[in-house]
C-alpha cells in the first residue's frame, strides 16, 4: 500500500536513486545529496514522497516563493506508474499551495515527455506557448 509524506534527512540517499531511475533529467546537471539537504532543512514540507513499504516510488516538490507556486521534480516509479500516485502528489502539492493563499502553479515539465504531459493535463495543467524557461546554470 503507498503511503504519502514529508522526506526527511534520513531518505537522501533514497531520493536520489529513485530520481536516477524514475525521473527524465538527462538534461541537467545530477542532483547532490547537498541540494536535497539544503532543501528539506529550508522548508521540511518541500519534498513529498510516496512510499511503498520502505521504497520511495514517487515524489513532486512543492515550491512557494512568497509569490508564485512551483512544481518540480513530479516524477512515479515505472513499476508503479497508472495507479494514480502522481495525481495524488499534485493533488497534495495543490492542497499545500491553498494554505499559503496561492492562486496559480506552475510545473516544470519536459517538452519531450509525453507521458508527464498525460498527467499534468489530467490534472487540468496546459502549456502557455506565450511563455519560454530562459535558464542559467549557477
Amino acid at each position: 500500500m503507498v503511503a504519502y509524506r514529508n522526506a526527511a534527512e534520513a531518505d537522501i540517499d533514497a531520493v536520489l536513486r529513485f530520481w536516477a531511475t524514475a525521473a527524465e533529467d538527462s538534461h541537467r546537471p545530477p542532483d547532490s545529496a547537498d541540494a536535497v539537504r539544503r532543501l528539506i532543512g529550508r522548508d521540511p514540507e518541500a519534498l513529498i514522497l510516496a512510499v511503498d513499504g520502505d521504497t520511495v516510488v514517487g515524489s513532486i516538490i512543492v515550491g512557494w516563493d512568497g509569490w508564485r507556486c512551483h512544481l518540480y521534480r513530479l516524477a512515479v516509479a515505472p513499476t508503479h506508474r497508472r495507479q494514480g500516485i502522481g495525481r495524488e502528489l499534485v493533488t497534495r502539492a495543490e492542497a499545500r499551495f491553498t494554505t499559503y493563499g496561492g492562486t496559480r502553479a506552475d510545473a516544470m515539465v519536459l517538452d519531450e515527455n509525453a507521458p508527464a504531459h498525460r498527467v499534468w493535463s489530467t490534472a487540468g495543467y496546459a502549456p502557455q506557448p506565450e511563455w519560454s524557461r530562459w535558464v542559467k546554470p549557477l
